[in-house]
């Protein structure tokens, strides 16, 4: 039976835009219009920045090891461009995706310390937590999706069409509702919460699921498997912990991950 989701016009605009979307930072989620905009195009030199997300031989289903052989297949990439305007503590994080017949499978190993996590609800602001993150753009030209996970498995998305700023905030942007949030899997080897901070050296793993009918709900059919080119890029975060610091795969032009144009190339093989 076919996935059921909301209509997409159940939206989100500043007007009622809560303050859990919003960085002490940098700003984050935003989105407007459909079709092609020319600031969801390539503006940035991340020449190459390819990742190949292999088909899985077995599915996943939310594994945390990352020895395990179902991992094998995957290729990995590591997160190696951090901000200047990060501390001097720069957790080395590594990703491993596979694709399936029904959905992307993912899974992150930080190397990390002063952790902390403390949002537990969906769209919770987990960026200022311990935070790792998966921007996808399955179709060129087309919104993007922010798929931003707290170190304890809390999580939130939103499909941005437009990256435009506008003062306080955003112009208007879909944030995604509760029941297709739903269909969204994540765990973390993490507890839910984990305060007071870990000050000791941890390497911590979330595993995470996003259906393809997810990202069809907004961008329309796709062709399953071998042959997509999506763009996308990955992050770690830690807005208000004691040692803050943004990093990424693909190198971004400010403090701010919302940047399609340094979206690097993802293929599915």
């Amino acid at each position: 039976m076919g996935l059921e989701l909301p209509p997409l016009s159940e939206r989100v605009t500043l007007g009622n835009l809560a303050d859990g979307v919003k960085s002490a930072f940098f700003l984050r989620a935003r989105d407007s219009s459909f079709g092609i905009d020319p600031r969801l195009q390539p503006d940035f030199n991340v020449a190459g920045m390819n990742y190949i997300i292999r088909r899985a031989a077995a599915a996943p289903d939310l594994n945390l090891n990352w020895h395990d052989p179902v991992w094998s297949g995957a290729d990995t990439l590591e997160l190696q461009h951090f901000r200047p305007e990060s501390s001097d503590h720069r957790p080395r994080t590594f990703v491993r995706l596979l694709h399936a017949a029904d959905g992307i499978h993912g899974l992150f190993q930080v190397h990390d310390r002063y952790v902390r996590c403390v949002r537990v609800e969906y769209f919770d602001e987990v960026w200022k937590d311990s935070c790792v993150e998966f921007f996808a753009q399955p179709r060129a030209g087309l919104g993007y999706f922010n798929f931003e996970f707290g170190g304890g498995g809390a999580f939130l998305c939103s499909y941005i069409t437009n990256p435009e700023r506008v003062p306080g905030g955003f112009k208007e942007f879909s944030k995604l509702p509760a029941a297709i949030g739903r269909t969204i899997q994540a765990r973390s080897s993490l507890p839910r919460q984990v305060d007071p901070e870990i000050t000791e050296p941890v390497v911590w793993t979330l595993s995470f699921f996003v259906p393809f009918a997810l990202f069809e709900h907004y961008v329309g059919p796709l062709a399953k498997g071998v042959g997509q080119t999506w763009r996308g890029n990955f992050y770690k975060c830690a807005d208000e912990t004691s040692h803050p610091h943004w990093a990424s795969w693909a190198p971004v032009d400010q403090l701010n991950f919302h940047r399609p144009g340094c979206f690097g190339t993802i293929r599915l093989d």
